[in-house]
């Protein structure tokens, strides 16, 4: 991260950039850390507009999540009001999110990131300006956050959204270490989708979270096998149910994707099968299942999955029929084509509906 000097030397020229570009601003003077008696200001820009003099006051941050954003604003409101001057505020920040930008814009503060966001009003003034690309920091940072040990944590949190987590039982119920758990959490409250009471972590913004996620998914990587079955029907449900009911010791298999959804909110069939399995659970699902490797017609595929952590985290919404967790299936549908993606719109209607 940069120092705070040269941060607010960056958005000094990116402020001074944006109103260069409006043809009725004239820019006088940019101040930096500007006392107002007890009072600081990160920037105070004099300038006229239409030749009307008008003053800009400034709250600098070097983490735009919303989080900060709130607070942010929350000061430079604070401090303007106290010190009697009559500005306009502005945040600026190396990159605002969407979310970001609509608490700035819901409270009534102009905005400036270093990506080229901006939308600022004042005295005749109005310039909006949005950028689609998020930074590589920011995409990288999202991405950490649902990395395969990270989701163990989101998963935990989101199967009870409004029950509220010490770090310490968050830690072991998701399986991960007490400082990887504090991570996420922390994450989780910098973009607020995440809240915490005298009683600790909950999930403010369920439907948030569930639909960056969604957007961020990719396939988990590992082994995708094909093969095919002679067995159709209930032979086929019944040959897999009684090998799914009874794992053997380091084997394991259960429903995917398509076939997961057909027990937890059926909504059409496909013709295929989905399977994740180790190996040791992929020998049991070709003998119980009759599978055979084929050039053609195959109607069984099977993952084997680089994150164990899918093989456990699992439902049985019937006996013996052991699936990925609500979650999991619809994140794997939203992938899965334009039919995974209404059979996934279709689950997290009748499985992941929370009240917020």
């Amino acid at each position: 991260m940069k120092a705070v000097w040269a941060f607010e030397s960056d958005a000094t020229h990116a402020l001074e950039s944006v109103l260069a570009a409006i043809p009725i601003v004239t820019l006088q003077r940019i101040e930096r850390n500007v006392m107002n008696g007890p009072h600081e200001f990160d920037i105070v820009v004099h300038l006229t507009a239409a030749g009307q003099p008008h003053l800009l006051a400034c709250e600098v941050k070097q983490n735009g999540q919303p989080r900060y954003v709130r607070e942010g604003l929350l000061r430079l409101k604070n401090i303007l009001q106290r010190a009697g001057l009559q500005a306009t505020p502005v945040f600026i920040a190396p990159y605002l999110s969407p979310e970001a930008r609509m608490i700035c814009q819901e409270n009534q503060v102009g905005y400036v990131d270093l990506q080229g966001n901006v939308r600022l009003e004042f005295d005749g003034v109005f310039i909006e300006r949005i950028v689609a690309d998020k930074p590589a920091p920011d995409r990288r940072e999202l991405k950490s956050l649902f990395r395969p040990k990270s989701a163990l944590v989101l998963k935990t949190l989101l199967h009870d959204p409004h029950r509220r987590w010490r770090v310490e039982e968050l830690a072991q119920s998701a399986g991960v270490s007490l400082g990887h758990a504090s991570n996420v959490g922390s994450g989780l409250l910098d973009r607020e989708w995440a809240d915490r009471s005298a009683q600790g972590l909950f999930l403010a913004k369920p439907n948030e979270l569930l639909d960056a996620w969604r957007d961020a998914y990719e396939a988990p990587p590992g082994k995708r096998l094909s093969f095919y079955t002679i067995l159709h029907g209930k032979l086929f449900e019944e040959a897999a149910r009684a090998t799914l009911r009874t794992p053997a010791l380091n084997a394991r298999a259960v429903f995917a994707s398509f076939s997961a959804a057909q027990w937890l909110a059926p909504y059409g069939r496909t013709g295929m099968q989905y399977f994740y399995a180790d190996e040791a659970g992929l020998e049991r699902l070709k003998t119980a299942l009759q599978l055979s490797i084929s050039g053609r017609g195959e109607n069984v595929t099977v993952t084997i999955p680089k994150d164990r952590g899918l093989l456990e985290d699992t439902v049985e919404p019937a006996p013996g029929a052991l699936c990925t967790s609500a979650v999991q299936t619809y994140l794997d549908l939203c992938v899965a084509g334009e039919r995974g993606r209404e059979a996934a719109d279709h689950l997290r209607r009748e499985k992941l509906q929370w009240a917020q």
